[in-house]
């Protein structure tokens, strides 16, 4: 997962990355870019609901900001702010039959709002794995 992370993460000219697979009933970090050692901690695991991967998972749907950093729509935990990145998007990795498997996300140090073919683009990185 962390080479095709690195992969994913490139392609997209993001600076940190994500992948986060459901494991009874939370999110486990599987792979990560950029991250600074004290928010690895942090998202190491994360309840289905709280912060961008959480509320992904809950509504098996795309999520997104263009700034992070003042971000008010409660999607944002407190400790994302400290990795420096602006504009994030998070989407869910489904398995053949549509159900939730996990989360794949990437953020960039700029504001910066995503696209409806970004995020489709993302979408098909997440299908694949």
């Amino acid at each position: 997962m962390q080479g095709a992370l690195e992969d994913i993460v490139r392609r997209f000219g993001a600076s940190t990355g994500t992948i986060h697979l459901l494991d009874r009933g939370v999110l486990a970090l599987r792979a990560h870019v950029g991250l600074p050692p004290p928010v690895v901690e942090l998202v190491r695991t994360v309840p289905i609901g709280k912060g961008m991967a959480g509320v992904c998972a809950e509504r098996n749907a795309p999520v997104d900001s263009c700034n992070i950093q003042v971000d008010t729509s409660g999607n944002v935990r407190p400790g994302a702010k400290t990795t420096g990145v602006n504009g994030a998007v998070v989407v869910p990795i489904r398995d053949a039959a549509g159900a939730l498997r996990g989360t794949l996300g990437i953020g960039v140090h700029h504001e910066h709002t995503y696209s409806d073919d970004e995020i489709a683009r993302l979408l098909a990185e997440a299908a694949r794995l």
